[in-house]
């Protein structure tokens, strides 16, 4: 993987930017306005090379450049982040509800990535594999650039056991426990996975441990969205699914309502030692009721808190 050449300035990596040629200064302004064209004039964009590239560069169709963004206003995501273990390789967070894993969208400094960087000064911190914004849980990042390619294909290979915790409701209808199979796909744009037939790509295996409806559930694989998807598939969506089986509009700033889902455990033997790895979140889900079950606030136009 190619290095930046600006390095993390506040948390934060430059953005790469693929021109359609021209004029740089030109380019700019045209595409994002009068206060990024004035990065070039102020020497603040640079190529591959890290060259520093004026207004007047007139740049080939798909030339790469760099530069730092400027950041919006984020509504601020009132949790910490636990450190539960580190090392001079590995970092494992206890990640809370509505933080996402890294930057997306208009998530940026509101991210696990970013906080933790601030909070530890390690600009090259990275996340080994990502959870979703609405999910908590046991989050492993990389703290230097070359350990990053082994860590991540050792979860892109499923060579990591993952354990979830997630509230629902109880049917005895259910027959569990059992082995959830199915194709999921997510296609960009929509807030939803869907399921479709063909060959499944997406396996859980679903356990209920309590009556009061606390369940296991063990993905296989790591498809967008699969517990959630698998669950609701069921008829037993998880507590405080903003999406499943429905889509209910959440204002950025209401966390009253934690999705029930929890990254409960990470095992997996590391790649440099061999060494057998358990990490375990010290969260815990909350026993009471879907609070949504009776609302009526659906539309797939609406502005949704987990679409990312």
């Amino acid at each position: 993987m190619r290095r930046a050449p600006l390095p993390p300035r506040d948390g934060l990596g430059p953005a790469r930017l693929r021109v359609h040629g021209g004029p740089l200064g030109e380019e700019l302004a045209s595409r994002f306005g009068p206060e990024v064209a004035a990065k070039a004039v102020a020497g603040e964009v640079v190529d591959q090379s890290g060259a520093v590239l004026d207004p007047a560069t007139v740049l080939p169709a798909g030339a790469v450049v760099y530069l730092y963004r400027e950041l919006r206003d984020e509504v601020e995501v009132p949790f910490d982040i636990p450190v539960l273990y580190q090392d001079d390789d590995i970092l494992v967070a206890d990640k809370p509800h509505f933080l996402a894993t890294m930057p997306r969208g208009r998530h940026v400094a509101q991210t696990a990535l970013v906080r933790l960087r601030r909070q530890l000064g390690l600009d090259e911190l990275s996340p080994a594999h990502r959870l979703d914004r609405l999910t908590a849980g046991v989050l492993l990042f990389t703290k230097r650039r070359e350990l990053r390619g082994a860590y991540q294909t050792m979860f892109a290979r499923g060579a990591v056991d993952k354990t979830y915790l997630a509230r629902a409701a109880v049917d005895p209808c259910v027959a569990l426990p059992r082995e959830v199979r199915s194709r999921i796909i997510k296609r960009r744009g929509d807030f939803q996975a869907i399921e479709e037939a063909g060959e499944p790509n997406a396996v859980t295996f679903v356990e209920l441990l309590s009556a009061d409806g606390l369940y296991r559930l063990t993905p296989r694989t790591g498809r967008t969205h699969q517990l959630r998807v698998h669950m609701a598939a069921l008829g037993l969506p998880i507590y405080g699914d903003p999406l499943y089986p429905r889509v209910i509009s959440v204002a950025d700033d209401d966390f009253s309502t934690p999705l029930q889902l929890l990254a409960q455990r990470l095992e997996f033997d590391d790649p440099f030692s061999g060494a057998r790895r358990e990490f375990v979140s010290a969260r815990r889900l909350s026993a009471a009721l879907d609070p949504w079950a009776d609302q009526g606030k659906f539309g797939a136009d609406q502005d949704v808190a987990g679409s990312g």
